[in-house]
Parts: structure tokens; C-alpha cells; sequence
């Protein structure tokens, strides 16, 4: 489908080490003038469920600074735009719960608010896992559960996980595990 939307002019906003911001000066689907502004991630978004041979998995909670409360959601972080996601990934879940694995499954693209932020997000189902060390970054304060993949989908169905990434992978293992 062709775009409707005709971009005027882009005018970069703010920067930073994450995101850059632009205001956009357009014409509009129906033809008049519009404004639209577009943040920018620099990284992907890489949500990882590792699940063992028991079907268990593990959750990282950590206070949201941007929602001002805590969360809880599947182990998670951003990769470098130009790096392989699935290295990422595999960091992301090192660093976060000492977990490596040895099967991965690359289970869902996903958008999150699209609307406003061209992001590009992937879920990844972690398999065949072995135990060790976490490796924190400075910034993250996190706690690290061992649960049920039915809790936590239920998790997700009673509302305590509120991340879309997490939901939105959650459910999709819970279909591909038929639970």
C-alpha cells in the first residue's frame, strides 16, 4: 500500500545515548498540513523466555523509572541496531539471570507504540539451559524469580505483568506450548 502521509521537512529534537526525537512537518492523509513527531530507538528490543525441561521460567523485577512503579516482565534489554539480535539476546539473558542456553527460537517480531516510535522488537523462547552468575549492569537493581510458565502466563491474565513485549511473548509460548 502506498503511504499517504508526505513528509515537509524532519528537524532532529533531542539526542541521547538511546533515543533520538524529530518533529515532523507533513501533509496529512487528507491533505492538509500536520505535524508528527517520531522517536527514534538505537537499539532493538529483545525479550527472552527461557523455559527448562520442567516448564518453569524465570521473571526480572525492577522499578520503571518512566512509569514511576515496579514491573515485572520476561527477561529483556536492547541490542545495537547493527549487532546480531540473537548475540544480544544472549546477553541479555546472561547479564539478567546468569542463564545460558543452547536452543534458541526467534518467536516474534513485534512494534510497541507504534504510533509514536518506529521500535523494533523480538521475542526469543530460550531451551536446553544451563545455571550461572548474573552480571548486572550499573543502572539495574533487579530481582529475578523462578516460576511456572502457567504462573506466569497467569501472571499476564490476572494483570501483574504489564509490559507489552512480555505479554505479547508470554502468550504467544503459551499458544506454541499448547497451555
Amino acid at each position: 500500500m502506498q503511504n499517504p502521509w508526505k513528509t515537509k521537512s524532519t528537524k532532529e529534537i533531542y539526542q541521547n545515548p538511546w533515543i533520538k526525537v524529530e518533529e515532523h512537518q507533513v501533509v496529512i492523509p487528507s491533505g492538509k498540513d500536520g505535524i508528527y513527531g517520531k522517536v527514534s530507538f538505537k537499539n532493538k528490543a529483545l525479550g527472552i523466555i527461557p523455559v527448562d525441561e520442567e516448564g518453569n521460567t524465570w521473571l526480572v523485577g525492577q522499578f520503571r523509572y518512566t512509569l514511576n512503579e515496579y514491573s515485572w516482565e520476561i527477561p529483556m534489554g536492547g541490542g545495537l541496531l547493527e549487532k546480531d539480535i540473537l548475540d544480544s539476546a544472549k546477553r541479555e539473558l546472561k547479564e539478567e539471570t546468569g542463564i545460558t542456553a543452547r536452543k534458541w527460537t526467534n518467536i516474534m517480531r513485534i512494534h510497541t507504540s507504534n504510533s509514536v516510535t518506529d521500535e523494533e522488537g523480538f521475542v526469543f523462547l530460550a531451551e536446553n539451559l544451563t545455571m550461572g552468575e548474573t552480571e548486572f549492569e550499573e543502572t539495574e537493581d533487579l530481582q529475578v524469580v523462578k516460576l511456572s510458565l502457567k504462573e506466569a502466563i497467569q501472571q499476564v491474565m490476572d494483570g501483574k505483568i504489564t509490559d507489552a513485549i512480555s505479554i505479547a511473548g508470554l502468550l504467544k509460548v503459551a499458544r506454541l506450548k499448547n497451555l
